[in-house]
């Protein structure tokens, strides 16, 4: 199916892949209607027309204080948290043009999750002090990564090198306030460096929800941009793109996300990586594929909580301990399949 321009009275033109429009369509109908069945999982369960039901405003009263105190919050930071890093990994991939460029692999995870441990270990910060010190931590990871990967501009390989040398040195810093954080801290520290979604409240909800407002359009308003960015900076020059400025703009956008997202969640792994190249896969479209892997990764990690509660009966996992263990599988086979292709 081609791809169709739709044009507006005003001027404005988009173009629309069918397919892609449909992958979309399709994926965030799989991640609502995970999110009713989530909402009904639990200790007191629920059919989804209850969910609906109450939802509406026509549930008793206890199933309103369970679905809209308990168990609609976490669900909307899940699927707030996993857009997030879906659209974070496929900005990044797309910078970098490399499969591999994600915050899990480039360091800017490691970096949200440092700032938060140090909050934890040496200032014994609150809920609030630590998602604080989680978004500072990303940002100035983002930051140091970006300025040090510079050399008459950006390259992709030499951004994943930097991230990843990165990753080790932030990797050691955290080791290091583990060994200093009293029993108390560590406990509370390794809680949040798996990545969970339990205990999530409004709280959480909200400020998540301001930034994507903001963030999210900024990153799509400069889609076509990014689709030149993939086609090499000469490129893009010759097509009026203000490279270096561009980068930098969905660059700072991303480790946003990301930061907001670690801060929300704890590090979630693997959803950035593995969301934009399903999406690209099942959209059969170049370019960056930003819609679609917004939608695949609220998918994944809705779909990867109700796992989490429901796959390992009585032993609930954290969310993040799901999306490792199926990210770590899905990373073998992406490594395996840029080897056969000539690529690494």
């Amino acid at each position: 199916m081609t791809a169709k321009t739709i044009r507006t009275r005003g001027g404005l033109s988009v173009r629309v892949a069918p397919r892609s429009a449909l992958v979309v369509a399709l994926l965030l109908a799989l991640a609502l209607t995970a999110s009713v069945v989530l909402i009904g999982t639990g200790d007191f369960p629920m059919t989804p027309a209850e969910v609906l039901a109450t939802l509406t405003g026509g549930g008793t009263p206890a199933q309103e204080f369970i679905v809209q105190d308990l168990r609609l919050p976490r669900v909307l930071v899940g699927l707030l948290v996993g857009a997030a890093l879906g659209l974070a990994g496929a900005v990044f991939q797309s910078v970098s043009r490399n499969p591999l460029g994600s915050p899990d692999v480039i360091g800017f995870g490691q970096g949200s999750a440092a700032g938060a441990l140090t909050v934890i270990v040496l200032f014994h910060g609150g809920t609030f002090a630590v998602a604080g010190g989680a978004v500072v931590g990303g940002v100035l990871t983002g930051l140091a990564v970006y300025l040090l990967s510079w050399q008459k501009g950006i390259h992709g390989y030499r951004l994943v090198l930097v991230g990843i040398g990165a990753t080790a040195v932030l990797t050691a810093a955290r080791d290091y306030l583990m060994t200093k954080a009293d029993i108390v801290d560590a406990a509370r520290s390794m809680v949040w460096m798996v990545g969970s979604l339990g205990g999530r409240d409004w709280a959480q909800v909200w400020p998540l929800l301001v930034v994507c407002g903001v963030v999210f359009p900024v990153v799509f308003g400069q889609g076509r941009s990014l689709r030149m960015l993939e086609m090499g900076d000469d490129a893009a020059y010759a097509l009026g793109v203000r490279v270096e400025r561009c980068r930098l703009v969905l660059v700072l956008a991303a480790v946003l996300l990301t930061a907001v997202a670690t801060a929300a969640a704890g590090p979630v792994a693997f959803v950035a990586l593995a969301a934009p190249q399903l999406a690209r896969r099942l959209t059969r479209a170049p370019g960056p594929n930003l819609a679609a892997a917004t939608c695949m990764g609220a998918a994944l990690l809705v779909g990867a909580d109700w796992a989490s509660q429901r796959v390992f009966g009585a032993d609930q996992l954290p969310v993040g301990a799901v999306t490792g263990m199926l990210g770590g599988c899905y990373l073998l086979w992406l490594l395996i399949t840029e080897r056969k292709a000539g690529r690494i």
